[in-house]
């Protein structure tokens, strides 16, 4: 019903979205949520240049609605955009963001827009989702929602996107076909980003940018991972030969694909465009140029993709030999993430995909 929809507003956050006056949310893992939730989804000193950053801390503008017209009718060129509140916000969000949409009175242009606490670093999430999404809708691979404007205003920072009339059904194989196309957008700096920013509410670094994979991954991805999980109980010795064997084991010198870096169902689906048209679209991506088999490999993690789209990922790219046995590498760190997010319960899992990387 138009009146109470399920979405997803982080990794790991659910949102029931109802009317003003009955509203809940709850926290749910990514493997409660692939079983509770069909594969349709619906959903409405660093890089960022400050063109992109419309400040409204000290404007006259005093509401947020025309701190929202500022900024977009500074990134569009419009003359003139009149915003105001609009129903259906759809899915998105991630690390406290708070989601929502706006209507442009004077063209009818919806939009999707996300916003957060600079106090709690929510602008700098913020921005780092902005920029990418920009990154990947500047491949012209696969559609993501357009990312419009950056802005902050009263102490909260805020993105203004593009908002699509999501649906069910669509082509998997054309999915995978677009995806693969994606990675073929190959960084000439190696493998990193231009901004760390979060995989759902945990930091992720990108940089200093790395010429060799397996030096990104030991210290941006697993290093990282353990040290947020306490090394997953192993001890210093286990901890030793289990980077050892990972660095091994990604020792293929792959290239630097674009790649959304949180690809799991909830964070892909179909939209309707261009008069009726459905279309693939991917969102709230941990973006990075990293090996693109990590991103193939967690599409498995938690289901949500079908064959079809395994079909026509390998017609457009195969992967390499091996990538069957990097697959749990790179799915480890997920569910560490997880364990960050909620605690014990995931370490057992970890446990068992360690042992079976050593």
């Amino acid at each position: 019903r138009e009146t109470m929809r399920l979405t997803k507003a982080s990794s790991t956050l659910l949102l029931i979205l109802c009317p003003p006056d009955i509203s809940s949310s709850f926290l749910v893992s990514k493997k409660v949520y692939s079983s509770i939730v069909s594969t349709r989804s619906t959903k409405g000193g660093t890089y960022f240049p400050s063109s992109l950053i419309l400040n409204m801390s000290s404007s006259s503008s005093p509401t947020f609605m025309e701190a929202l017209s500022d900024a977009v009718k500074e990134q569009t060129g419009a003359d003139n955009v009149e915003m105001g509140p609009a129903t259906g916000g759809g899915a998105g969000g991630g690390g406290g963001a708070s989601i929502s949409a706006a209507v442009d009175r004077v063209t009818g242009t919806k939009y999707f827009i996300k916003s957060a606490t600079l106090s709690s670093g929510g602008g700098k999430m913020l921005k780092a989702e902005y920029l990418g999404v920009k990154e990947m809708s500047e491949a012209g691979a696969i559609r993501v929602p357009t990312p419009i404007a950056y802005g902050e205003w009263n102490g909260r920072g805020f993105v203004v996107f593009e908002y699509l009339n999501f649906c069910g059904g669509g082509d998997g194989e054309e999915r995978g076909r677009q995806l693969a196309r994606m990675h073929r957008k190959i960084s000439e700096k190696g493998f990193g980003f231009h901004v760390d920013n979060t995989i759902g509410a945990t930091p992720q670094p990108n940089l200093p940018w790395k010429d060799d994979w397996a030096d990104f991954w030991d210290e941006h991805r697993l290093g990282h991972m353990l040290k947020l999980t306490g090394n997953a109980g192993l001890s210093s010795a286990d901890v030793e030969k289990l980077r050892a064997k990972t660095r091994d084991l990604l020792s293929h010198k792959p290239e630097p694909s674009l790649i959304h870096g949180d690809l799991w169902g909830g964070n892909a689906g179909y939209a309707k465009v261009d008069e009726g048209k459905v279309v693939p679209v991917i969102f709230d991506p941990a973006t990075y140029y990293g090996d693109r088999e990590a991103d193939v490999a967690m599409t498995s993690l938690f289901g949500g993709f079908g064959g079809d789209f395994y079909a026509g990922y390998e017609e457009e790219w195969p992967l390499p030999e091996g990538h069957e046995k990097r697959k749990v590498v790179y799915n480890l760190y997920h569910i560490l993430n997880h364990e960050v997010l909620f605690g014990g319960m995931y370490r057992g899992q970890a446990r068992q995909m360690i042992n079976q990387i050593m």
